[in-house]
């Protein structure tokens, strides 16, 4: 197989409830970057997360090759994204790469589950 995507992704909507239904994993409220790498070499990811009020911070995530990783941003750590908190998130990848964005909001017992592809360009 080919590779498939672009190099560079963008999510401009990010926010992670405090607040869940459960405290069971599969309940807790959380948002995921579904991170597609249908190539032949893993994928080095560079993701920088943006705030309205701080100074963005950075991850290093590695998608082996012809492998999915659905990164919960619940969590990544040093440091963890802060709840109750609008954000943004930029993926930057040295292959091409398909991202998708997914949201659970486990606030009330209407379960409300949000998915798109995020924003590709080259």
């Amino acid at each position: 197989m080919s590779d498939i995507g672009r190099k560079i992704w963008a999510i401009p909507e990010g926010y992670i409830p405090s607040q869940s239904v459960s405290q069971e994993r599969a309940l807790l409220s959380h948002e995921t970057a579904c991170i597609l790498n249908a190539g032949a070499s893993d994928a080095h990811v560079k993701l920088t997360v943006f705030f309205a009020n701080q100074e963005p911070v950075t991850y290093d995530v590695t998608v082996p090759a012809r492998r999915t990783l659905h990164l919960r941003f619940n969590d990544l750590k040093n440091p963890p994204i802060p709840l109750d908190t609008d954000y943004a998130s930029v993926f930057e990848s040295d292959v091409p790469i398909v991202v998708q964005h997914t949201r659970l909001d486990s606030r009330r017992a209407e379960i409300a589950l949000l998915s798109t592809i995020a924003y590709a360009q080259d």
